[in-house]
């Protein structure tokens, strides 16, 4: 009787010994299925992300399990602030957990974009982005998206674009950057097993999104008007720069109080402010005032 308990143990652990390796080998398998089907698409470079019309950024916590805040999150609103600042993408959709009144993921990047002068006309919030899944089925279901630049981690990216390829939305990756963070073992190891689960949600068990509703179509306002004036100083300001010239002083006004011509086919511009420097800081504030809109004035 022993000995057939005892066989009958060594069948089973066997098998499960079987259905562990089986395992293994199907979530290795499908990583690097996702990892080659997508590499190609995803940019590492911010400044070469293709253009798309529609920028997807992916909600995560404001801050981390440490207590800090989260480099993750930092480093996609610092990615999408610049892609819009560069009209690589013409509109954002945070899409992001709204699970309760005190943890709202699509509210925390808004607030952090606002305050990196992105208008409001250019966000859309979507409260229902509960997982990368939701995102992406309720981007081209709910808000008529067919293409987009997803932004994100590169360790999360293949998972998400191949999704998107499942939901019929046509889609190019960039990589956002952030530096490393105590954990991040646990979120590649996360990851490892959720891209295994998405071949069963878009394969086996036929997943949907949690909540879709009505159709609420993205409304892609005009770009921001750009002040010819505002150009011309951000651009002399930069050239004294790069021409190693430290920091120079403010463009000197002639005597009818307007800037010199850089040649003597350039029409004068406008007078400049005298406390105007030809530092980095002032170039910035020469290139946001460029936007001639309401929100670029957001605090």
């Amino acid at each position: 009787m022993y000995r057939k308990w005892g066989r009958g143990l060594r069948a089973i652990l066997m098998t499960l010994g079987a259905l562990v390796v089986c395992l293994v080998v199907l979530g290795v398998a499908a990583n690097l299925w996702m990892v080659e089907r997508t590499r190609g698409r995803i940019e590492h470079q911010l400044a070469q992300c293709v253009q798309a019309p529609v920028g997807i950024v992916f909600g995560t916590s404001l801050w981390s399990r440490q207590g800090g805040r989260n480099p993750y999150f930092a480093a996609r609103i610092d990615a999408a602030a610049y892609l819009m600042r560069e009209r690589r993408v013409s509109h954002l959709l945070l899409s992001g957990d709204n699970r309760t009144r005190y943890y709202n993921e699509p509210v925390s990047m808004w607030r952090e974009l606002r305050n990196r002068r992105v208008r409001d006309v250019d966000m859309t919030l979507d409260y229902a982005g509960f997982s990368t899944f939701d995102t992406l089925v309720r981007a081209q279901a709910v808000f008529d998206v067919e293409r987009a630049l997803l932004i994100s981690q590169a360790w999360h990216l293949p998972r998400a674009m191949f999704i998107a390829d499942a939901s019929g939305l046509q889609v190019e990756g960039c990589a956002v950057q952030a530096e490393s963070a105590d954990g991040i073992w646990r979120l590649r190891a996360r990851e490892w097993l959720a891209r295994l689960a998405t071949l069963g949600d878009l394969y086996l068990w036929g997943r949907e999104a949690y909540f879709l509703g009505p159709k609420e179509p993205l409304v892609i306002a005009k770009p921001p008007r750009i002040s010819p004036v505002a150009v011309a100083v951000s651009l002399r300001l930069q050239g004294a720069l790069h021409e190693g010239k430290g920091s120079p002083q403010a463009p000197t006004m002639d005597g009818e109080g307007s800037l010199p011509a850089a040649n003597s086919g350039d029409s004068a511009a406008p007078p400049v402010r005298k406390e105007a420097s030809g530092s980095v800081s002032e170039v910035d504030k020469a290139l946001e005032s460029a936007y001639d809109s309401p929100s670029s004035n957001a605090q």
